[in-house]
């Protein structure tokens, strides 16, 4: 999700059942196979959505459909996803199995809303658009009201903007943070700077105990990539 204030009206299905009212905590997942948005996603619900339960995180199709956790109350589907599963696919799995869809694209033409509002998706809802709306129009699909004392909006400082605290990382350190906030692994990391292994998990290491002493929490990946969007690195 990106960080524009504003972005194309949701489109919502005309033909989706009415929401039901609830008391419980919504059952989320998500679909998505872009690692790091993925995190952010799940980071921001956690920390703004409490009637929503995100029970399920997934990036890959098979991963969605063969999880414990499978069926939730509610899904959110990209529809850009690399495999070879078509939207309608996905979204008719979905609602047969009793969840209802909100699909999410980066890309908003309108044959793509028609292709998933005709499958069943509740709602077509752009990437450009804050999460506090995302969200807002999920409760809204599942019939949840929102509160709105909890709910507190984070948005990362636009690309390459200064932060007093911004700690100083060496060129390594650097090219370390942006390859693992990019999705790779520690030891993908070590493959594409060249190193070894141990060298990339010191990068790593040392990027979280600086941005620790710049009074900036990052030992969980998606603090870190937070702290990556913040400062500019994330791309």
């Amino acid at each position: 999700m990106t960080t524009s204030d504003v972005g194309p009206s949701p489109a919502v299905n005309p033909t989706s059942p009415a929401p039901v009212e609830r008391t419980n905590r919504v059952r989320l997942a998500i679909l998505d196979d872009h690692e790091v948005l993925l995190d952010s996603l799940s980071s921001w619900i956690a920390a703004n959505a409490p009637d929503f339960d995100l029970v399920l995180s997934a990036s890959t199709w098979l991963q969605l459909v063969h999880s414990d956790n499978f069926p939730t109350d509610l899904v959110f589907l990209d529809f850009q996803l690399k495999e070879p599963v078509s939207i309608e696919a996905r979204v008719r799995t979905c609602r047969a199995a009793g969840a209802k869809v909100i699909v999410l694209s980066s890309l908003d033409a309108q044959e793509s809303r028609d292709r998933a509002l005709a499958a069943g998706a509740a709602a077509f809802l752009s990437k450009s658009l804050p999460m506090r709306e995302v969200m807002d129009a999920a409760r809204a699909i599942m019939g949840v009201e929102r509160d709105a004392t909890l709910q507190i909006d984070w948005r990362p400082l636009p690309g390459g903007a200064m932060n007093q605290s911004r700690p100083k990382l060496s060129a390594g350190e650097i090219d370390a943070l942006k390859l693992y906030v990019a999705g790779h692994s520690t030891s993908q990391v070590a493959e594409q700077l060249n190193v070894q292994y141990e060298t990339a998990k010191t990068y790593l290491r040392r990027v979280r105990e600086k941005y620790a002493k710049a009074n900036r929490p990052a030992s969980k990946k998606a603090d870190l990539i937070r702290r990556a969007a913040e400062d500019g690195y994330l791309h």
